[in-house]
């Protein structure tokens, strides 16, 4: 998978060029030199979408951590105008 860069102007000027690249790896698109957006085939979109299941994997925590059940005591205080310079 080899990524493709196209400036803002060329993707607008090609789009099935884009599109075609898509196919082979990621499309990076480029405002001012700068990358911007990807556009990606739906097959690796989807392949990627696949691998974060959820925020637990994500964060690498223990299998079974979901089934906590944490309770925060309501605060009694009032809350208080902030003090800005």
């Amino acid at each position: 998978m080899r990524p493709t860069t196209f400036s803002s102007r060329e993707f607008n000027q090609d789009r099935g060029r884009a599109k075609k690249a898509a196919s082979k790896g990621p499309v990076f698109i480029t405002d001012r030199g700068r990358p911007a957006h990807v556009l990606l085939s739906i097959r690796e979109y989807q392949r990627l979408l696949g691998r974060q299941a959820n925020m637990i994997d994500n964060l690498g925590l223990p299998p079974g951590i979901e089934e906590i059940e944490v309770e925060f005591p309501r605060s009694r205080e009032s809350a208080r105008p902030a003090a800005l310079p």
